[in-house]
């Protein structure tokens, strides 16, 4: 059985970006502009593929997109955001996404500092999931930890049973507030 008290949530940040930002909370001339940027400073990284010139426009529009949807839903199932976009994070980690940055920092929240109306969970990016669906599925706190609890494994069996057909479970952090519990 999954201890509850041992799960956290993980923000990956390369090392030449600011961590626990989102891009859509910026202007849309300065997202464009800070992308550019980015896709200079990461070129040859995967992650930063998105960035470049020939991307980032609908990079850009599926995020904005994809957050109001994300939000939306959120608060039909109780949530109260305090931010238009979310910071993203990971339920524990992800080997997937460690692999797709390259070099990267990882920041740790653990799961139970983040109150149930400030936190939602999508299986697998979400908005790689909804482009490929067109749907997706949310899942509040009390839900995933309701699942990790009667998974009869650890943490690690269950990423590595989700990992064979998910890259992850991807978490919205909705309250910035939260990040000043970042386990040092």
């Amino acid at each position: 059985m999954i201890n509850t008290d041992e799960i956290y949530v993980t923000h990956y940040s390369h090392p030449t970006c600011t961590p626990f930002m989102n891009i859509c909370r910026l202007p849309k001339a300065e997202a464009f502009k800070l992308a550019s940027q980015m896709a200079e400073k990461g070129a040859g990284v995967a992650s930063f593929d998105r960035f470049d010139d020939t991307h980032f426009d609908g990079y850009y529009t599926r995020r904005m997109a994809t957050d109001k949807i994300l939000r939306d839903t959120f608060i039909a199932k109780g949530g109260k955001p305090k931010e238009m976009h979310p910071i993203f994070f990971v339920l524990h980690s992800s080997k997937s996404l460690e692999d797709w940055m390259g070099d990267y920092s990882a920041h740790r929240i653990k799961l139970n500092d983040i109150p149930s109306d400030s936190i939602s969970f999508t299986v697998d990016d979400s908005i790689l999931i909804y482009k490929k669906h067109g749907v997706y599925t949310m899942y509040t706190k009390e839900k995933l930890i309701e699942t990790l609890t009667q998974y009869p494994g650890t943490m690690e069996d269950y990423l590595r049973k989700l990992n064979k057909e998910h890259y992850c479970i991807e978490a919205q952090l909705w309250n910035d507030d939260y990040l000043n519990t970042v386990i040092p």
